[in-house]
């Protein structure tokens, strides 16, 4: 294959827990040719979708682990895949980004994700989608009603629909002296929707990422343990990660949404589980691969090379 793949800066990649460097480790391995660009290098000219890529070859470990060829100009149907692995936030910048990439795909591209899809799955909004498995939640800006959902449930969790990392996440409770103060702050004084959820007590046991590959689950979850005083298991948050096996409820979950992920063109998802719940549905550069390999022995990156690899074989009758 041809592999393309949006990124960040190849500079700002640590290579020790990276998804995406184990993606083209394993890519380049199995003797694929990688291609990497930035949001920047996408453009539309004469009606085309091209891309200001150069041809990548991982070289080795540490500081000067790749070597880069000169740029050229690609149409992205001169690829068999590209990889949209910018990370968020999902801003406007993100959003452009999409549109050119379906507009490449609509010229004959395969992009996965696929764009569209990655548009109309907001992170924290879609679980709505699977209401059978997420927990007591509201999605509001109403101030009024935030306080009768915490007098209600009396412990809740206060969060933005357009943040990452676990930034700007609150516990309020019922007693907390300065509930209106952090309700009037994350809503902006009634300008800005944000969720409110039960708090789930399980988080204690970690905040678990489910990789869904092509509608199939990575068989061990990256729960994600907060540390001391902390309520966030999130990585970025100082949380550790701590790869096991998916319980029968998390299977019930990945089982269910696999295939209607899948027929979405979302080919890589992280599920975000706390304990029986669903809160968070990952579908822009979901991560986790190399925390799960090295604590379990299972190949993440193999798992979604050789997913890949079928996908597109399959697209273009190779075998």
């Amino acid at each position: 294959m041809k592999l393309a793949i949006v990124l960040d800066p190849l500079e700002s990649i640590k290579t020790g827990k990276d998804s995406t460097y184990a993606m083209m480790r394993e890519a380049q391995a199995r003797g694929h040719a990688l291609y990497v660009l930035e949001q920047h290098d996408l453009i539309l000219r004469e009606g085309r979708v091209q891309a200001h890529a150069r041809k990548l070859d991982l070289v080795a470990d540490g500081l000067n682990w790749y070597a880069l060829a000169e740029t050229a100009w690609h149409d992205l149907t001169d690829f068999d895949v590209t990889l949209m692995r910018k990370d968020p936030p999902f801003d406007m910048e993100y959003l452009y980004s999409t549109y050119l990439l379906e507009q490449a795909e609509s010229q004959g591209a395969r992009v996965l994700n696929r764009p569209g899809a990655v548009r109309s799955f907001n992170e924290k909004l879609s679980t709505a989608k699977f209401p059978q498995f997420m927990p007591p939640t509201l999605v509001t800006r109403q101030q009024d009603l935030i306080r009768a959902f915490i007098d209600s449930h009396g412990d809740i969790i206060l969060k933005p629909l357009d943040a990452m990392g676990g930034s700007s996440i609150f516990r309020v409770r019922q007693d907390d002296p300065n509930r209106n103060v952090i309700i009037e702050t994350m809503t902006q004084l009634g300008r800005r929707t944000v969720m409110a959820q039960r708090f789930i007590p399980e988080i204690a046991l970690g905040d678990k990422r489910i990789l869904i590959i092509d509608g199939e689950a990575v068989p061990y979850a990256l729960a994600r343990i907060p540390r001391a005083g902390e309520t966030r298991g999130n990585l970025a948050a100082g949380g550790k990660g701590v790869a096991q096996p998916l319980s029968a409820n998390d299977w019930k979950i990945a089982d269910t949404l696999g295939p209607r992920l899948k027929e979405l063109g979302l080919f890589l998802v992280g599920l975000d589980v706390i304990g029986d719940y669903l809160t968070e549905i990952n579908v822009t550069s979901p991560t986790g691969f190399q925390e799960i390999t090295a604590q379990s022995g299972f190949n993440v990156a193999g798992m979604f090379v050789a997913a890949l690899e079928k996908s597109a074989w399959a697209g273009s009758g190779k075998q």
